[in-house]
């Protein structure tokens, strides 16, 4: 099953890549490599996992939308992308833990920036809250963006398709409407 998984991954990510190379994307996906994942050495629990108000910054690689559709993951054990010809980007991402910091189990776990740096140099960074539930849209700010992003609509949501042991976070992105310019 596995295979096919690949090959079906595959074929969306070519398709969506394609479909939209040299302009902007409305949707893509995220994921992240959690040994990029660093955290401060305050404010902890007891068991050394980040507690309310700890800053940290990670990283990821961007795919075409679809591409981790069916629970698919986007980095392998060692941190590299698991479909690397189809990386179109990487994600930083740096913020604050809030709620119950690392122990949240619903609503806002953090409090982030993102920039996203697509392979053409194009940059889109948006700002605001993540949510630890799964498959629950948040709506984030669009702070700002570069070439293809310049105008970029003033929304972006975000959906986590989940997180799993030792691979860090899958997101789904989607860009608002575009502004009319009036």
């Amino acid at each position: 099953m596995k295979p096919l998984k690949f090959i079906l991954a595959a074929t969306l990510a070519s398709t969506a890549f394609s479909a939209h190379a040299d302009s902007m994307l409305t949707s893509f996906d995220v994921a992240e490599d959690l040994s990029r994942f660093v955290f401060a050495e305050a404010p902890v629990f007891d068991d050394g996992m980040p507690a309310y108000g700890n800053p940290f910054i990670t990283q990821g690689y961007v795919y075409p939308a679809g591409t981790l559709d069916g629970g698919l993951e986007g980095t392998l054990p060692d941190g590299k992308p698991a479909f690397p010809d189809f990386v179109i980007g990487t994600w930083t991402c740096d913020g604050y833990l809030v709620g119950d910091g690392m122990r949240t189990e619903t609503g806002t776990i953090v409090i982030t920036r993102q920039i996203i740096r697509f392979n053409d140099g194009d940059l889109l960074i948006t700002q605001g809250p993540e949510l630890a539930d799964v498959d629950v849209s948040v709506t984030r700010a669009v702070t700002g963006g570069t070439g293809d992003y310049a105008d970029a609509p003033a929304e972006i949501r975000q959906v986590m398709l989940g997180m799993t042991d030792g691979y860090g976070v899958r997101l789904q992105m989607e860009l608002g409407q575009q502004q009319d310019g009036s």
